[in-house]
């Protein structure tokens, strides 16, 4: 007949907990791993990133980082998830909650894309998109289901808003959030093209810039006569 096994002594110590400095440093991991793969995807290009580069620079083993992330398209899809899709949530949030003019609405719109994305290490991603996706059919697609769509989608509820509401006039959606989009396109691109020329005789200031096409663009929205 089998021996049952003894039990373990009443006063046998538990395993040691893991430290609260142990368990901080695994939760923020992640994050940790998201910031160097965007760093080295914008200083490398994404075709030349390897992700070696990457856990060399989040300070862990290539095997922690495939862990997280099993291959670079998925890293890619993490970054991308991480610094554009929540502004774009957060942006829906603004929509659903603002009850105030729709100019101003707009306005709050940009300037959360501005001060989360625009002007912040995230923005090198659309240079990765122009530069290495066009290449990827599958991380092209991505792109367009998980940011350009939600962004028409986001932007023309804000104008369909101010239509509705007789604040602007009658105009086609697409075409103005594709004017807001052309925008910002030009405000994160530029300094990747002329960032580097010291003695540029028309240096762009980009709040100047962001301001002004703002205006340029609600006085061709609304309707003329209103407060």
């Amino acid at each position: 007949m089998p021996k049952t096994p003894a039990p373990p002594p009443c006063d046998a110590d538990p395993p040691p907990a893991p430290s609260p400095a142990r368990q901080r440093r695994k939760a923020e991991r992640p994050q940790e791993l998201l910031d160097a793969a965007l760093a080295q995807f914008v200083s490398k290009g994404l075709a030349a990133t390897r992700m070696d580069d990457v856990a060399r620079q989040a300070g862990v083993s290539k095997g922690t980082l495939y862990l997280y992330y099993p291959s670079k398209d998925e890293l890619f899809k993490a970054v991308v998830r991480n610094s554009v899709v929540t502004v774009l949530t957060e942006g829906s949030d603004i929509v659903d909650r603002f009850e105030g003019p729709t100019s101003e609405l707009l306005e709050l719109l940009m300037h959360t894309w501005w001060s989360r994305i625009g002007s912040s290490k995230a923005s090198g991603i659309f240079k990765l998109v122009v530069a290495d996706v066009g290449n990827m059919p599958e991380l092209a697609r991505f792109y367009l289901d998980e940011v350009i769509v939600p962004t028409h989608r986001l932007l023309g509820r804000a104008v369909e808003r101010g239509v509705t509401r007789g604040e602007f006039r009658p105009v086609d959606v697409t075409a103005v959030v594709q004017s807001l989009m052309a925008s910002a396109q030009f405000l994160m691109l530029y300094p990747y093209c002329m960032g580097g020329v010291a003695d540029h005789p028309f240096p762009l200031d980009a709040d100047t810039f962001m301001k002004t096409q703002m205006e340029l663009l609600l006085h061709g929205l609304e309707v003329r006569g209103r407060p």
